[in-house]
């Protein structure tokens, strides 16, 4: 069979290795062919491809490989950096290079072709990859900055500090071959060359601990660059490195120092000959620009009377500009980006505007959203637009900024006094769905405004509808609050003086994420942000970066570098990511066990079940959710869970010594912990609260003839104390679906995650909610802690709707084995979801009646499946295409035919008799 092959860069799998993906497709078609990645600083990158066939158990039995120098080379079948030969494997994701060395600067060009039982394919096309600077000494020697604050900016009591602008003018007059560009710009930076600017990413780069590592961009610049003069310019914003807060608990806030920045460009002419353009004491600047302040709490003030035409293009006079100055670099190292830019990702306009009193406006864009607002306006010189932010409105139509904290959420426009202008923010961004427009003359109109929203450049791959139109609901919102939150780091929320990675907030619902999202890059980067954040002695702390300097010792929050770990080898195969994280988590784990085990009970804990419900939402009206109840049952249930985990990376990675250990100090802790908090007469731990009978349950710490005790009280619990409804907080919310599913009622499940009544997600939505909120009665507590947009009350609700109503789940590492199970809940008479794995797209598609059930699912080739079908007997069930070779019956088992399949596309139907 001829195959023919295509190359998609879909960027699918994780730090710090390159991911390419082939599709080989039966079909003539073409395909989205994505930008090259530039600038890798992985000398081994790893290739992965996808394999897209009509056929039906098509799977892969060998590849070959070829990566060339030259497009020349790989067009003759000449793989002088590597060739790999013909290697006889299923493997087709995360094939490691093992070619020649890799240089700084190096282009790379490669293709590949395979092998399947369905036939051999022709060689792809080609596509190509570049090495970044790998050495210290590949960079100029030159950061430049202005290492202070000018008169109009105010740090004392303020942390108002202007954009500074660089520019500089030189000569190309050769035949370009290529030409890239490097660039380290701190806090935030935009690059333009010859008056455009280079990209279309926002908010670059990727946020750090930058006195651990800072990260650079690197661009193919090759059409920027023209014969003659040219001129390179660049404007810095502030972003994490001058601290939103200066002056506010130096104890606690961690600052970096003044804007500054270290870029190449790298000319390669076709002559063979070179040239670099680098960051010097030749360069001007100035931060007397349009951009007067800019703070991601505050907001930013741009003045337009104050811009300057031209200043980023040949023949701008800049004799007024100060001499660019050297200053000290950044301690961190440099390093490749590898994740994702933030980019803008999509754009909303507005659904209502409203005149209220002192001539001002309010804008409602429909949706609570993060980003930012571009406006259009005509007006004087000097007159002032003044748009404020905020997530909700009191009940007189005002803005409600209580829940802002002090955070202003403020942008300020100063007119220039053209026919139109049009602005928008470059260094800020905040999340909101009302803006409160002051300062016009006219009235102004929806067609005025557009909201831009942001977030990493991350690619949905997931989808998700069911014949339920709350739960339908309930997953768009989690998709706002998701995406929203993705800024290079994962945030708590994106409105209020806080936006900080804290961990406990991501331990499962990453999870869920990841079925959506195409986060394996962005999660592999946090968990190094995780591990530069631990301290010599192993202590984790609750934020990383640790912007703020928050080391509670506990094991719910840190403990979330093992739940990342765990699920980004699950869900993508990556063994690599248990390598690279192994020696911080045993540390770790090794630390809180001598400082604070006892009798084998861990007895520090920070925060309890962070969060839970008030009984009633009377009864947490107006009250504070800033309360912790530590709890040694729970810290002592996770780490007996890090055992698990810690067993089974050992088992990965081949560190078989550790394993008996793990294991052994596991007994002793489930020993330890059932003796001290279980219950025997009635069956439950503790004083029998949710989610502390939920988490040694779905733990495995419970003893084999005690589990249906338990899980009685559990759903005894859910379904008569609690008539239906949830009170777990933030720990026990992250595992009650799967261990009300996993122990036999999904029922259960089903009508928690349908209830519109206080506690539930439907309440949010019942009460105006447009993403997830971050308190149950979020509407009614104490104003200053009730964030509309966290994503830390979504628990295992994601990972829920994918592996247990759409029935969409990963047996072996990376869905190379696949479970389709879907359960067969009254009132859900339909799901169609689809979740685009390392190998390739899987989708599950069913509806039901009394008699009839009709279930459509896809496999990718180089995977099997395992379908369990709801039939009395499999002579109920059909298939359309089936023949003897796509289907083998396993075994009928509680009312499932069970039948593994290959790859293809089946109709499978169901008649009750």
């Amino acid at each position: 069979m001829n195959l023919k092959i295509y190359i998609s860069i879909i960027g699918m799998l994780l730090l710090p290795f390159q991911k390419v993906v082939v599709q080989i497709s039966l079909q003539n078609t073409t395909c989205e062919m994505l930008v090259n990645p530039l600038g890798i600083d992985v000398v081994k990158p790893r290739f992965a491809w996808h394999i897209i066939s009509g056929e039906r158990n098509v799977m892969q039995t060998a590849y070959q490989i070829l990566v060339a120098s030259s497009l020349e080379k790989l067009n003759a079948n000449e793989g002088d950096l590597w060739d790999s030969g013909k290697v006889g494997t299923q493997e087709s994701i995360h094939v490691i290079y093992n070619g020649k060395t890799l240089t700084s600067r190096m282009r790379c060009y490669w293709k590949v072709k395979t092998w399947t039982n369905a036939g051999q394919s022709s060689w792809s096309s080609s596509n190509s990859f570049s090495m970044g600077l790998l050495y210290y000494k590949d960079w100029p020697k030159g950061w430049i900055g202005f290492d202070r604050a000018f008169p109009w900016d105010n740090i004392k009591t303020d942390s108002r500090l202007s954009a500074r602008y660089f520019r500089k003018e030189f000569q190309s007059t050769k035949e370009i071959k290529y030409a890239t560009a490097s660039i380290i710009g701190l806090g935030l930076y935009e690059l333009y060359i010859n008056g455009k600017k280079v990209g279309n990413d926002v908010l670059a780069p990727t946020a750090t601990d930058y006195t651990k590592n800072v990260k650079y961009n690197t661009f193919d610049v090759t059409s920027y660059i023209r014969n003659g003069k040219n001129a390179v310019g660049a404007v810095l914003g502030n972003g994490r490195f001058f601290a939103m807060r200066q002056h506010n608990k130096p104890y606690k806030v961690k600052t970096f120092g003044f804007p500054k920045m270290l870029l190449n460009i790298n000319i390669v002419y076709t002559d063979g000959t070179t040239a670099n353009i680098d960051t010097d004491d030749s360069w001007k600047g100035t931060a007397d620009g349009p951009i007067r302040t800019n703070n991601e709490y505050d907001g930013e003030e741009y003045d337009a009377t104050k811009e300057m035409p031209g200043w980023n293009a040949v023949g701008f006079d800049d004799s007024k500009w100060l001499k660019a100055e050297f200053v000290q670099e950044p301690m961190g190292t440099y390093e490749a980006q590898m994740n994702e830019n933030i980019k803008v990702m999509n754009t909303l306009k507005p659904v209502s505007i409203t005149k209220i009193s002192g001539g001002r406006y309010i804008l409602d864009m429909g949706q609570n959203m993060v980003g930012w607002l571009q406006l259009k306006v005509k007006g004087k010189k000097g007159q002032q637009i003044k748009l404020r932010f905020a997530e909700s409105l009191q009940e007189n139509g005002e803005l409600f900024t209580t829940n802002l904290r002090d955070a202003k959420c403020t942008d300020l426009y100063t007119l220039k006094g053209a026919a139109q202008e049009t602005w928008e923010p470059t260094f800020v961004y905040r999340g909101f769905r009302y803006v409160e427009l002051s300062g016009y003359t006219n009235q102004p109109l929806l067609s005025d405004f557009t909201g831009k929203m942001i977030y990493d450049n991350i690619k949905t791959v997931g989808t998700f509808e069911t014949s339920d139109a709350l739960t339908n609901q309930i997953f768009k919102n989690a998709w706002w609050g998701i995406a929203g939150n993705y800024k290079g780091i994962p945030l708590d929320c994106p409105q209020r003086n806080e936006r900080q990675p804290w961990l406990g907030d991501r331990g499962a619902v990453a999870q869920g994420e990841n079925f959506v999202f195409d986060n394996g890059r962005f999660y592999a980067k946090w968990l190094q942000d995780i591990r530069n954040s631990q301290k010599e002695d192993g202590a984790i702390p609750d934020v990383a970066p640790a912007f703020w300097r928050y080391y509670s010792d506990n094991m719910t929050w840190p403990g979330t570098m093992l739940l990342i770990t765990e699920m980004l080898y699950k869900q993508t195969g990556d063994a690599s990511v248990v390598r690279d994280n192994y020696p911080a988590m045993k540390k770790w784990l090794a630390y809180m066990q001598d400082r604070y085990m006892k009798d084998y009970i861990l007895t520090k804990d920070s925060y309890g079940d962070w969060c839970m419900p008030p009984v009633t939402i009377e009864a947490g009206r107006g009250k504070s959710a800033d309360k912790k109840y530590p709890s040694a049952l729970i810290s002592t249930a996770y780490y007996y869970h890090f055992t698990q985990l810690m067993m089974q990376f050992s088992k990965i990675i081949d560190r078989e010594e550790d394993i008996k250990e793990f294991e052994l100090l596991g007994d002793k802790i489930a020993a330890a912990f059932n003796q001290k908090y279980y219950n025997d007469n009635k069956g439950y731990y503790a004083e029998n609260a949710l989610t502390d009978n939920i988490i040694p349950l779905y733990f495995g710490m419970v003893p084999e003839k005690q589990v249906d005790k338990v899980f009685k009280n559990i759903a005894y619990t859910v379904e008569v104390t609690n008539k239906g409804h949830l009170s777990n907080g933030l720990i026990g919310i992250q595992w009650l679906m799967r261990c009300l599913n996993n122990y036999g009622r999904p029922d259960l499940a089903f009508t928690v995650a349908t209830k519109k009544t206080y506690p539930s997600w439907g309440y949010m939505i019942d009460h105006g909610a447009t993403t997830i909120w971050e308190l149950w009665n979020g509407d009614t507590a104490a104003p200053k802690m009730n964030s509309q947009n966290h994503v830390m009350m979504l628990g295992d609700l994601l990972i829920w709707y994918y592996e247990n109503l759409a029935g969409i789940k990963a047996e072996g590492a990376a869905f190379k084995k696949i479970i389709m199970k879907p359960e067969m809940i009254s009132g859900l008479n339909s799901v169609t979801a689809s979740y685009n794995s390392a190998y390739g797209l899987i989708k599950s598609s069913y509806s039901k009646t009394a008699n009839q059930f009709n279930w459509k699912i896809t496999i990718p080739p180089n995977t099997t499946a395992l379908v369990y079908i709801p039939a009395n007997n499999r002579d109920e069930v059909s298939e359309k295409l089936a023949t003897k070779k796509d289907l083998k019956f396993v075994k009928m088992e509680d009312n499932r035919a069970i039948y593994e399949i290959g790859s293809g596309d089946y109709s499978f139907q169901v008649e009750k008799k």
